[in-house]
């Protein structure tokens, strides 16, 4: 095997591919990269029996032909090389690696040895990389991080004819975004249930992507696949089992109080207020008329407040927040107005965004259902 190609091309290209190689892998050949050169095309993959990655690039190739290297090597490798083309051969055991006057050395692993990766399943739609990978953005932030409890680890997708809805929660908020897309079949309905982690990682990889392909097996448990494949590239899951939580009889369906604050003044009064809050300590919201009012610390504790101007339809209220899951989801509402809607200062609230009509228009695309703290008292 010997190929040429730029050098950037090949960095993007590897650490693409780098995604999902094991930390600590349970039998060596899982370390490697795949590499194959054939008909002016360079395909590199990974795998670790979970997640699969494969990227195919355009190259100069002199000799067809594939091998198997150390993959996070051949990433820090290539991200370290110089400003120059790279060719890459092979001399029987070895891969030889020159960029300018810089040259690398590599052991293969055995090629026979490494697992076949995964087929994609049948596509089942497609949306533009950028509304996908915003999407899931927004909802990733709610995933829970908790490998003990994996069925809140995911995202949900939820495909109903020409809407795709993506849902997380972690027990403490809830994120639900809802987008139109395009099914492969009128009046497709499924449901997956996708590592959070996983999933948010390749919608930034392909946000770039003019159209990303879904592409869903037809098992709805943990022996299901799913692929999302753009730009030329392509990863593949396996799907998480166990039922996630039923979260839409959670969503309010009318509100007592709704108010409307400018979302960067919040983030940043928040942000302030909580540099004196302990580590578990909330911050107070008191909605009034034309004012909230932020409050954190109490009795012999260091203190904090601050006032923003605000418009409120509805009772007065105090209602207190975990600092840190209220920043998460002023930051995913993506609109210069956040709208929080309330029942009672006991249930929770519900932010999106609000006070244009153009927001307006999306009150529905994303919602963000964050659990109150209990004040004492």
């Amino acid at each position: 095997m010997r190929f040429r190609l730029e050098r950037d091309v090949l960095a993007e290209a590897v650490a693409w591919t780098a995604r999902s190689l094991p930390a600590r892998p349970p039998v060596p050949v899982l370390a490697g990269m795949l590499l194959e050169a054939a008909s002016d095309r360079l395909t590199l993959s990974g795998f670790d029996y979970e997640v699969s990655t494969r990227v195919s690039i355009a190259a100069d190739v002199l000799e067809p032909g594939r091998a198997l290297v150390s993959g996070r090597l051949l990433a820090d490798i290539a991200r370290s090389l110089p400003a120059r083309p790279v060719e890459l051969s092979t001399d029987g055991t070895r891969v030889q690696i020159v960029c300018g006057s810089a040259r690398f050395t590599l052991l293969t692993l055995p090629v026979d040895e490494y697992p076949t990766l995964p087929e994609m399943p049948e596509v089942t739609g497609e949306l533009p990389g950028g509304v996908f990978a915003a999407a899931v953005s927004q909802v990733a932030t709610a995933a829970g991080r908790d490998d003990t409890l994996p069925v809140l680890t995911g995202i949900r997708l939820e495909i109903a004819g020409d809407r795709l809805t993506l849902a997380a929660t972690d027990r403490y908020r809830l994120a639900v975004r809802e987008l139109t897309w395009q099914p492969g079949k009128p009046g497709l309905e499924a449901v997956a249930l996708v590592p959070a982690r996983t999933l948010a990682e390749t919608a930034k990889a392909l946000s770039a992507a003019d159209q990303v392909a879904l592409a869903l097996s037809a098992s709805g448990s943990g022996e299901g696949l799913v692929g999302f494949e753009g730009a030329g590239r392509r990863t593949t899951t396996r799907l998480l089992e166990g039922e996630f939580p039923k979260y839409r009889a959670l969503l309010p369906t009318e509100s007592a109080s709704v108010a409307d604050v400018d979302t960067s003044a919040l983030v940043d009064a928040v942000k302030r207020v909580a540099l004196v809050a302990e580590r578990s300590s909330p911050v107070r919201l008191t909605f009034g008329s034309g004012e909230l009012q932020l409050d954190a610390g109490s009795g012999d504790e260091a203190q904090a407040t601050e006032a923003l101007a605000c418009s409120l339809e509805g009772e007065p209220l105090t209602i207190a927040f975990n600092p840190q899951f209220l920043l998460d989801g002023l930051g995913a509402v993506d609109a210069s107005v956040a709208r929080l809607s309330f029942t009672t200062p006991a249930k929770p609230a519900v932010l999106t965004g609000g006070g244009s009509q153009e927001n307006e228009s999306r009150v529905g695309d994303f919602r963000y259902l964050l659990m109150p703290v209990r004040l004492s008292g």
